[in-house]
This record gives C-alpha cells, structure tokens and sequence, in this order.
C-alpha cells in the first residue's frame, strides 16, 4: 500500500497563497492524501488558496474526491480570522461537489464558521475509517483544542493539525477549548500511535516540518508532566 500511497504537504504562503501575508504568518500545512493508482485524493484542511492547492493536485495527477477537517478554525477551513476572510471549505464545495469528513462533536462549529449546511458534511465517529481508492485513513477524535478536533493515521503517519505540534501543542483558551481533555488527548487518544510514526502537524513551529512520534515525546515539552494536576499546571 505504501507504493500507493499518495502524501504530501503543503506549506501556506510558500506552495501556495505565495502572495497571501495571512497565510505567510499563520504557516499552515495543508496535506493531500490518495491512491496513485486510482488517481483519487483528499485534501486536509484547504484554506487561503483552494484553487493554488487544486492545481498542485491536478500537476500530480490526482482528482480531489473529499476533504478532511481537523477542526473548525478559520486558518484551517476559512471563515473570518480576526477581520479577515479566509478561503477554506465554501470555496472548495463551489468548484468540487465532494464532502467534508468532520468529527460529529464539531458539526456545529464548523457550520457556524463557514456557512456550509448538513448535506455538505459526513459526519464521523472516532474510529471511523475514510477511504480514498484503497488507502484507509484512521480518523481519531481528539478534544481539547476544540471540542471535535481529529487527527488522521494514514500509513503509519499522523496528521494532527493543531492537537499536536513538534513542540507543544493546541492552546486551549479559545472557544471550546478545555485543557484537560486535551492532556487526555494526548496521553491516551494518541497512545495507540507508535514512536515509529511520523507526526505531521497543522503548523509549521518548528524548524523541521514533520518528526517521529517517538522523538516527539521525548523532546515536546508537553510530554515532560507525570500527572494530569502536573500538566494542567504547566499548561492549563
């Protein structure tokens, strides 16, 4: 499968929004997931440029048949960041008739962020696999950022927008946020994910783009408390 697998990120403000000064300082990473050979492909978290990331698609070969949402945050699916309009999902669903897989607990939120309406989504559970052509996509429900934040395994990779970062993690002081299900987030929803896997996160706050699990926990600050009191102290 991993000759099938198609992967890759995106970084906002460099691969695409070039011109785009929010994208530049917000540093998202989009990603594209498919199947070589079928030709299909899902997008994560499309925002600031839909038609620059559809093109890049497109000079690979591959059709969009779906997006992925992380969570609902207008710097990752569009709506109005702080005065500004940002791109995200309307966009995508006016120019590709596809579905945007969002977890069941942040239906609400992204609707309100975006305007889109019940039929445009698929609604997911934790657990839930998404297929595009013969390559599975894990999806795993981590709250804490926002109350239906997901991360995506594919391949032994892991996509987790802004639950984990190479160094630290989601704040938790904005709209729906809750710092301890985040630490269980991350000390139990993401527990089944190896030290093999590689994490890819929603930003780019490290010098690198991606790491291994297993170097993420040994040098993430957000891995060091021992308890749950000792964590929430630190960063609650």
């Amino acid at each position: 499968m991993t000759d099938r697998l198609y992967f890759r990120q995106l970084l906002a403000g460099r691969d695409f929004a070039r011109t785009d000064n929010i994208a530049q300082q917000m540093v998202n990473f989009v990603y594209l997931i498919g199947d070589r050979t079928t030709g299909e492909a899902l997008v994560v978290d499309p925002a600031y440029d839909v038609q620059g990331i559809l093109q890049l698609a497109q000079a690979d070969g591959m059709k969009l048949v779906g997006a992925l949402a992380t969570h609902y945050h207008p710097d990752h699916i569009g709506g109005d960041l702080f005065g500004h309009d940002v791109q995200g999902i309307t966009a995508l669903l006016e120019q590709e008739g596809v579905k945007v897989h969002v977890h069941r607990d942040e239906v609400p939120w992204v609707k309100r962020m975006t305007g889109v309406s019940d039929s445009d989504l698929a609604v997911h559970d934790s657990g839930d696999v998404v297929r595009v052509g013969q390559v599975a996509v894990e999806l795993i429900h981590t709250p804490g950022h926002t109350p239906g934040s997901q991360c995506f395994l594919v391949d032994n990779r892991l996509v987790a927008g802004d639950t984990l970062f190479l160094q630290g993690c989601g704040r938790t002081d904005l709209p729906g946020g809750d710092p301890r299900q985040l630490y269980l987030s991350l000390t139990q929803k993401l527990a089944k994910v190896p030290d093999s896997a590689v994490l890819f996160p929603g930003h780019l706050y490290a010098p690198e783009g991606s790491a291994e699990m297993g170097e993420t926990r040994r040098s993430n600050a957000v891995f060091k408390p021992r308890t749950e009191a000792d964590w929430l102290r630190m960063f609650g």
